[in-house]
């Protein structure tokens, strides 16, 4: 019962995700780290259960930082990591596959802010934003109605925030605390945890 939400904003793209580790009916924890850093101006936000996460977020995290020790330190755009992170998903389909949805997040000069969708299946598909999880449902109908182009960061973080607020509003099951980043030119940084309303 994972959700994981990505906007892009003019200049960056923002992630969020629940930080509940959950099975069955039992919580484990509710301060996990979903939104995982690839690279200095990359992360993706995972949905899946703990041990794929982890596996897989690790495997292509280290797999990037060896092309760019053998690549005299070029590092691979957001658009080659999302397919890269593609073609593993579809290798693995074929041995033993990764239970993740991902949404991957990255700036490059160039190009600035991009955003990538993946699901466990690799199909792949580039948005400006975009959600995973049973609360999409609720989600991605206020995306869409208050998305615009060129959007700044505030407005980005807006708009999640109101994600948040309606998850805790209407969603069944409990998600208290989200973990929400920032990638833009600076690089990857922690914006602010989003905790339940109720708690304040």
């Amino acid at each position: 019962m994972d959700t994981v939400l990505a906007i892009t904003f003019k200049g960056g793209v923002v992630l969020a995700a629940d930080q509940s580790n959950a099975r069955s009916i039992i919580t484990y924890q509710s301060n996990l780290d979903k939104v995982k850093e690839l690279s200095s101006h990359s992360a993706m936000g995972v949905a899946g259960p703990n041990c794929d996460m982890v596996n897989f977020t690790q495997y292509i995290a280290k797999n990037l930082a060896l092309y760019q020790l053998n690549h005299d330190n070029i590092k691979l755009s957001t658009k080659a990591q999302a397919n890269f992170c593609r073609s593993e998903l579809a290798k693995a389909l074929r041995k033993g596959p990764y239970q993740v949805n991902l949404l991957l997040g990255g700036y490059d000069e160039d190009a600035g802010g991009s955003l990538y969708y993946m699901d466990h299946l690799a199909a792949l598909a580039k948005l400006d934003f975009g959600s995973h999880g049973h609360a999409s449902s609720f989600c991605l109908s206020i995306m869409d109605n208050e998305y615009r182009e060129g959007l700044n960061e505030e407005q980005a973080l807006k708009i999640i925030d109101h994600c948040i607020d309606e998850i805790h509003t209407r969603f069944l099951i409990s998600q208290p605390n989200f973990m929400i980043k920032v990638i833009d030119k600076d690089g990857v940084r922690v914006s602010k945890f989003g905790g339940d309303p109720s708690d304040s």
